[in-house]
């Protein structure tokens, strides 16, 4: 029998005997019945992920000087020694200031950040500054008076307190303006948020306040509240002899204009003489002497210079002069204004002099004197022969050794009359970060700076602030 015919006798014998039935009773294989589904990834559903460890920070310690002082003096050659950041050109004076520290008081709570924003003015022998908590949409500002005789902190206002808004609601959190001295012998300045996301409605946000506090009896009112409809005033100067208020404003989330405005604010008879569109972001130059101020409009600040004349009113007008204005310092006897650009993201910081008689800029140069730019606060002398100011405003000052440098407009050369950093970070404990706000004694003789304190070295901001009145020497500061 062939191979063929074998197997054809064996699968009809199996079939006969029950092979179809052990066919049917299999299970079909790969059917539609049977497939395992694939597996889908619902549509709009993400993979919950572990949630992140919560950071619990230190109790908070109110800022304090050493043994329970309130202030402390030195003067020590280590003011002079310089730092690897050094430029070869800058000078180092050759005898060392005496510097006298004070931490603000009220500095009980953490806040989001206690931080100086606004610029301080001198009046009477004393230093006018201000802090504030940062916090949102609920926090304080406060603005104090230093007596460099007695050596002592005393608190004007608390804006939580003065306001008194409902709980909950829109408080500021920082004066960002400056505070000035008006004619009438009153502090004048102007109210900011703490974050830009709570100038809503949802918060009860209707603008914020201008504001005068007089020195002599300590007593605070409100001048004006929303004098621009929705909007903060981060930007200010007083014109004393005019009781003029100039502002440069932020806009809330719900505010009908959304630019920057410039306003002019009748101080005396409490009305708005000027608002428009194109305001200056962060600084205004007043000229004393004619009245009139000028400021760089729109977001940036350095470009072309608009003028405003309260003689003439009308909306402000362009004219043939550009310079950087990040900061200013007042009208010397010789009618120059000092301006200094913002020096940040790649941009050169140079300082520039403006003559408010013939409205022509001249370029004096790069403000660095090491790795840092930015400046934020600036300050000429009686007689308009030095400058003074400090690198590094909104942190890392301490890179070049928290250096207060001295411009002699004569010479056009820079010098250092003191590093602060090292020697306050190590022997108190106080890492001087940067600043907003100084200001020279009428005499030339005290350079008063608020600074932006880290008590940690591994702080990449900083947690609180505190004074320093700088005593500069007689001897580096020759007519």
């Amino acid at each position: 029998m062939s191979r063929n015919l074998r197997v054809l006798l064996l699968t009809s014998t199996w079939l006969m005997f029950g092979g179809w039935a052990t066919l049917e009773a299999a299970p079909p294989k790969n059917t539609d019945a049977e497939k395992k589904p694939a597996a889908t990834k619902p549509v709009g559903v993400k993979k919950p992920r572990p949630p992140k460890p919560v950071k619990v920070l230190p109790p908070w310690v109110t800022p304090a000087l050493s043994d329970g002082q309130t202030v402390v003096t030195d003067k020590s050659e280590a003011f002079l020694k310089p730092t690897e950041t050094l430029l070869p050109s800058v000078k180092i004076a050759k005898a060392p200031p005496t510097v006298d520290v004070l931490y603000f008081p009220g500095q009980t709570y953490r806040g989001k950040i206690w931080s100086n924003w606004g610029d301080g003015t001198v009046g009477n022998g004393k230093y006018y500054s201000a802090i504030g908590d940062h916090s949102a949409p609920a926090g304080t500002g406060r603005v104090f008076e230093y007596d460099p005789q007695a050596k002592t902190i005393r608190t004007l206002v608390d804006l939580k307190t003065l306001l008194n808004q409902p709980e909950g609601k829109y408080s500021p959190s920082k004066i960002h303006s400056r505070v000035d001295f008006g004619g009438d012998g009153n502090l004048y300045y102007s109210t900011h948020r703490g974050s830009e996301s709570v100038t809503n409605d949802a918060n009860g946000y209707q603008g914020d306040w201008i504001l005068k506090t007089d020195p002599r009896t300590g007593k605070s009112e409100v001048v004006a509240h929303a004098a621009v409809e929705k909007h903060c005033i981060p930007t200010s100067v007083v014109d004393p002899e005019r009781m003029i208020f100039y502002g440069g404003t932020a806009s809330g989330k719900d505010a009908p204009a959304q630019s920057v405005q410039f306003l002019a604010y009748d101080l005396k008879n409490k009305k708005v003489l000027y608002q428009g569109d194109d305001g200056p972001p962060r600084y205004i130059m007043l000229a004393k002497s004619t009245g009139r101020v000028y400021y760089v409009p729109g977001s940036n600040d350095e470009g072309q210079l608009v003028r405003w004349d309260p003689a003439k009113g009308g909306a402000p007008t362009p004219i043939d002069a550009v310079l950087g204005l990040r900061a200013a310092t007042q009208e010397t006897p010789q009618g120059i204004i000092y301006t200094a650009s913002k020096g940040q993201g790649g941009k050169p910081a140079d300082l520039y002099a403006f003559n408010v008689k013939s409205e022509q800029v001249e370029n004096l140069g790069p403000l660095e004197v090491g790795l840092n730019k930015y400046v934020a606060t600036m300050d000429v002398d009686p007689t308009g022969r030095y400058l003074y100011y400090i690198p590094g405003a909104h942190g890392g000052s301490e890179v070049d050794g928290s250096a207060i440098v001295q411009f002699d407009i004569k010479t056009k050369t820079k010098k250092v009359i003191a590093f602060l950093h090292p020697f306050y970070g190590e022997r108190y404990g106080a890492i001087l970060k940067g600043t907003y706000s100084s200001a020279l004694s009428e005499k030339g003789d005290i350079l008063y700076v608020t600074w932006n304190v880290a008590r940690d070295a591994g702080l990449k901001a900083w947690d609180c602030c505190a004074i320093t009145a700088i005593h500069i020497p007689e001897s580096e500061r020759q007519p």
